[in-house]
C-alpha cells in the first residue's frame, strides 16, 4: 500500500512554495498526499496558488481547514506572523481531520514555524503516525534556531560559539532575537523547543552548499540532542500550465544580459528606497526585471505603478529601454530559467537562494530581514554570489 503524507504549510508564499514542491515530490515517488490548508489565507497570491496547484494535481487531496482568529493589539503587528499564531492556537481543530482520513496517514510534516503543533498532536490517541519537520530556511539558520530555548543572547559580543557549530556572527542575528517578549522570538523559541520529538528534519538544501553545517548537525557533537537532517534540495518545481507575461520581454534579450531585481513576496519598498533603486539601476546601464512590491499583504496593495515609482523615473525607464517595471506576481524558478537572465539582486530569501543555485544564477544579496543575512552569508561561502554587509542595518527589526 502506498504511504499516506500529510503536509500542514503555514503562511505566507515563502513558506507555502516548498510545501507544494514537496508535495509534488512525493506525489511523484507513489504517495498518496493530503494537503492541510489553514483559511483564511494571509494573501491572495497564496490562495491563487493552492488553486492553481491543486487544479494541476488532481491526485493531491486538499483539506481546508478555519483557523481561529488572532487578534492583535498592534495594528502594525506582521498578519504572518499572526497567522502562525493562528494556527498553531488552532491545533486540536486537526486530530479529528486526521484522523478520518483514509487510508489512514503514515506521517505529518508541518512547517519549521508551526512545530510546536506537534506537543498537542504527539499525544492525541486517535494519532499513531511519524512527525516530521520541514524546514525552509538555511541549515545555517536552522542550526541557531534548535539553540534558542538554551540561549541568551548578548548583543555586546562579537561571535556566538555553540558546541560542535561553526560560529555565528552576533550582527547577522535578527535584532528580534534580542529581545525575549518579541513575537518572532516566542514563536522560534517553543517550535524549536519542539524539534526533539521529530523523526527527522526535511531541508530544501543540498549538501555541497552547506556542508559544515549539515555535517555538524548529523554529527551527534552538538550541546543538545538533534534529530537526522536530511537535506533533499533543491527542491524541483512543479508543473504549471500558466506562462508569466514577463517572458515575452525576455524573450527579446540578449543571453546573460539582463539582470532580475526581487526583493521577496514580503517585502514592501517606501517611495525613497524605490527612487534610488530605480536610479541606481539606470545608472548602471544594465537591462534589468525589477519586480516591485508596494504592501506587505497583496490584498491590500492598492498603490498603481506610476505612483509607487513616480512618474519621472518611469518615463526614463521606458525611454532608455533599459528594462521593465512589473507590480504582480512571477514565476521565479521560470525567469531564473531563461537565457536572457545573468544575475539576481536579491534580499537573499532562502526560496530564492536555492533557485538561484538550481540555474547557477549569480547573486547580489540586499538582505533586510530575518534569516537573510545567515542566507547571504552561506550563498557568499558558496561562491555563488556577493554581500556587502558593512554600515548596512536592518530594515526591519525581525
Amino acid at each position: 500500500m502506498e504511504p499516506h503524507i500529510a503536509l500542514l504549510p503555514s503562511a505566507g508564499m515563502g513558506h507555502l512554495m516548498p510545501f507544494l514542491r514537496l508535495a509534488a515530490m512525493l506525489a511523484s515517488r507513489n504517495c498518496k498526499v493530503t494537503l492541510l490548508t489553514a483559511q483564511p489565507t494571509v494573501s491572495a497570491a497564496e490562495s491563487n496558488h493552492l488553486n492553481s496547484f491543486i487544479s494541476a494535481h488532481p491526485h493531491i487531496q486538499r483539506l481546508d481547514f478555519q483557523v481561529v482568529p488572532l487578534q492583535s493589539s498592534n495594528p502594525h503587528g506582521d498578519p504572518f506572523f499572526l497567522q502562525f499564531e493562528a494556527i498553531i492556537r488552532s491545533v486540536h481543530l486537526l486530530p479529528p481531520l486526521l484522523s478520518s482520513l483514509s487510508p489512514p496517514i503514515s506521517a505529518l510534516f508541518l512547517d519549521i514555524a508551526a512545530a510546536t503543533c506537534i506537543d498537542k498532536l504527539a499525544d492525541h490517541p486517535s494519532l499513531s503516525i511519524s512527525y516530521y519537520i520541514l524546514s525552509t530556511t538555511s541549515a545555517r539558520f536552522f542550526s541557531l534556531i534548535t539553540h534558542l530555548p538554551h540561549l541568551t543572547l548578548e548583543s555586546s559580543c562579537e561571535n556566538l560559539k555553540l558546541h560542535g557549530l561553526p560560529s555565528f556572527s552576533i550582527s547577522n542575528i535578527p535584532p528580534a532575537l534580542f529581545n525575549p517578549q518579541n513575537l518572532f522570538t516566542t514563536q522560534l523559541i517553543s517550535n524549536a523547543r519542539a524539534i526533539s520529538r521529530v523523526k527527522g528534519v526535511v531541508s530544501n538544501t543540498f549538501h555541497w552548499f552547506e556542508t559544515e553545517t549539515i555535517e555538524a548537525l548529523n554529527s551527534g557533537k552538538t550541546s543538545i540532542t538533534l534529530p537526522q537532517f536530511l537535506p533533499i534540495g533543491p527542491f524541483k518545481h512543479y508543473e504549471d500550465p500558466e506562462k508569466s507575461s514577463s517572458l515575452s520581454w525576455l524573450d527579446e534579450q540578449p543571453a546573460k544580459s539582463v539582470v532580475y531585481v526581487s526583493f521577496g513576496s514580503r517585502t514592501a519598498m517606501s517611495k525613497d528606497q524605490i527612487k534610488e533603486i530605480g536610479e541606481g539601476l539606470l545608472k548602471s546601464k544594465q537591462k534589468f526585471l525589477w519586480v516591485l512590491k508596494s504592501a506587505i499583504v497583496d490584498k491590500v496593495e492598492e498603490t498603481e505603478l506610476q505612483e509607487l515609482v513616480g512618474r519621472s523615473l518611469l518615463e526614463k525607464i521606458e525611454e532608455k529601454k533599459q528594462g521593465i517595471v512589473v507590480k504582480e506576481w512571477v514565476k521565479q524558478e521560470e525567469i531564473l530559467t531563461h537565457h536572457a537572465i545573468g544575475g539576481f539582486f536579491s534580499h537573499c530569501g532562502w526560496n530564492s537562494a536555492m533557485e538561484a543555485a538550481q540555474r547557477g544564477v549569480p547573486m547580489l544579496a540586499w538582505t533586510l530581514n530575518g534569516d537573510q543575512r545567515f542566507n547571504a552569508e552561506v550563498v557568499e561561502k558558496a561562491g555563488l554570489g556577493l554581500w556587502q554587509n558593512i554600515g548596512v542595518g536592518w530594515v526591519r527589526d525581525w
